[in-house]
């Protein structure tokens, strides 16, 4: 039975991960679908360009909390002490399912964006401090850059760094996987926007001016 609800559980996390929040909320109240627009990506930063700041909003706070719902359900399971090595384990299995789910949705054609900010909410269930630092060097690189696909990658390839350095004392290798492998996901989901960025033809976000 317990092992019966822990797979329950992982598909219930793909299903929250499968939310389209970006496609739902530009064809409910914009008459439109966002994936058809700019970028074509449903996720937060084509959401802010096409339909403004307040949308771009509500849509990555969303995305974020699918992935924080998504780990949380580990608290659900019959046979996983909260805090253990295989408690966070599969919290890392779940999290990983949200993010497949975020990048694959089964309520949008399996046609989703990029997963970050579901990254960043599975990240804040499972190690918080380490979520607030990657967030960190996120928003201080955009306000230098300006340059949302360059934030989201240096703060990637930042993750598996703070936590093979800063919290050596961790043992759950499963957590060190999902690290270097959120990396590998982000870099592989930002092969165009890498190509943009060295042609010099990369859209720039600007959080406190006008873009001039």
């Amino acid at each position: 039975m317990s092992i019966l609800i822990d797979n329950l559980l992982f598909i219930a996390a793909y299903l929250l991960g499968s939310i389209p929040t970006a496609v739902w909320v530009s064809k409910y109240f914009f008459k439109i679908d966002i994936r058809e627009h700019g970028s074509g990506n449903a996720g937060t930063t084509n959401t802010l360009r096409i339909l403004g700041k307040g949308p771009g909003a509500a849509v990555m706070l969303v995305d974020v909390l699918k992935g924080l719902a998504a780990v949380q359900l580990a608290f659900l399971s019959t046979n996983l002490l909260p805090k253990t090595d295989a408690f966070i384990n599969f919290q890392c299995l779940l999290g990983i399912a949200a993010v497949v789910g975020h990048i694959f949705p089964v309520f949008a054609g399996f046609r989703g964006g990029k997963g970050i900010a579901t990254l960043f909410g599975v990240l804040l269930g499972i190690h918080t401090t380490v979520a607030v630092l990657c967030m960190a060097i996120f928003f201080v690189t955009l306000l230098l850059s300006h340059y949302v696909s360059l934030s989201s990658m240096i703060a990637s390839i930042a993750l598996p760094l703070i936590i093979f350095i800063a919290f050596k004392h961790d043992d759950q290798i499963l957590l060190r996987l999902f690290a270097v492998g959120g990396t590998f996901l982000v870099i592989a989901t930002h092969q165009k926007n890498i190509q943009r960025l060295l042609r010099g033809e990369e859209s720039k976000t600007f959080l406190f001016k006008k873009k001039q």
